[in-house]
């Protein structure tokens, strides 16, 4: 009798936490939503050109460098984990396609699939040093940034390799019925990664795996391959933003996308991702992305000095940082 009632106990304990957390992501998002309302506000009566249309499609497609990567980077953190080597994968994904499609002889579409194979096999080679000897996935994605890093300069000879001719790098860095291609690629992806999250098993096992990895795996969760798979897609979908990234450059340069990852990191964080694991949504994450992206565009259009918008970064991200750490310190004293 008392065992059913620490189960019924625990069942509702659960369902309370549970219901905290989805109101706190609500609080979240609709704080985010209302901040993005200011941004616009703010920088459309400030920021000479930042309402044109010619602007808000330029904000679509950087927004797209920094969302597709940031899909597969919410799920790592929700996972426990997090990846600091996108911005090299970036630049050494664009350099791969370029050197494929050219110097290599190719042709584009294989140096476009061997792009996206190699991206994935570096971020699951990063995932099996995670899962497999428990290094911690800071210090395993912390050499792999320091060798994509070094591999795309030493291929490149830290120069920039121009694309050949191709209808299909034309469309990458063009547009589909007037929106921008990368951004198109980067909504269709926010809709696989929402479905993935919220309506699979593999997306629950994530959530589990955050919250309690030893748990998840005594509840038969394949805690090894599902940590690998992560780091794999997130490889994938930083080789995909290099293909595009070239494109869009018309060329491959091992120097590109520089602290990218950190401006992927804070969309996550400033989206209300749990940086110790088991909560999070793609959806916060996508405004995220739209909030950070805003913040970019409209130092640019401000005229801001290219040093001083580094230390707004920053600082945007020490504070995301504050505020998901007091939100987590604030739900484990609630729960």
């Amino acid at each position: 009798m008392s065992s059913t009632v620490q189960t019924q106990t625990a069942t509702v304990d659960a369902q309370r936490q549970a219901r905290r957390m989805r109101l706190s992501r609500g609080v979240n998002e609709l704080g985010l939503l209302a901040a993005i309302i200011v941004l616009y506000i703010v920088l459309g009566t400030k920021a000479g050109g930042f309402l044109t249309s010619g602007n808000q499609l330029g904000i679509l497609r950087d927004a797209a460098q920094i969302g597709i990567a940031a899909w597969g980077m919410t799920l790592v953190i929700i996972a426990g984990d997090i990846d600091i080597s996108i911005g090299p994968a970036v630049a050494f994904g664009s350099v791969m396609v370029a050197k494929g499609a050219t110097a290599w002889g190719l042709g584009v579409p294989l140096a476009v699939v061997l792009t996206l194979v190699i991206g994935s096999a570096i971020g699951a080679f990063a995932g099996f040093l995670r899962a497999q000897y428990n290094v911690p996935a800071f210090i395993a994605t912390l050499g792999v940034y320091s060798a994509l890093r070094g591999l795309a300069q030493f291929i490149s000879n830290a120069l920039p390799v121009p694309l050949p001719d191709s209808g299909f790098f034309d469309f990458l860095a063009g547009s589909v019925a007037g929106v921008p291609t990368p951004a198109v690629v980067m909504i269709l992806l926010l809709v696989v990664f929402l479905v993935i999250a919220l309506k699979t098993p593999y997306g629950r096992a994530v959530y589990a795996l955050g919250g309690n990895p030893r748990a998840a795996e005594l509840a038969g969760i394949a805690v090894k391959r599902i940590r690998i798979s992560l780091f794999a897609v997130n490889g994938l979908l930083a080789a995909i933003t290099g293909v595009l990234l070239a494109a869009r450059l018309g060329s491959g340069n091992g120097g590109a996308a520089m602290g990218l990852e950190f401006d992927v990191i804070a969309a996550v964080v400033i989206g209300g991702t749990a940086l110790a694991g088991g909560s999070g949504s793609i959806l916060a994450t996508a405004l995220g992305v739209i909030f950070i992206t805003l913040i970019g565009n409209g130092l640019v259009l401000l005229g801001v000095n290219q040093f001083l918008q580094d230390v707004v970064r920053g600082v945007i991200i020490v504070l995301a940082v504050l505020v998901n750490v007091l939100l987590g310190r604030r739900n484990r004293l609630t729960s």
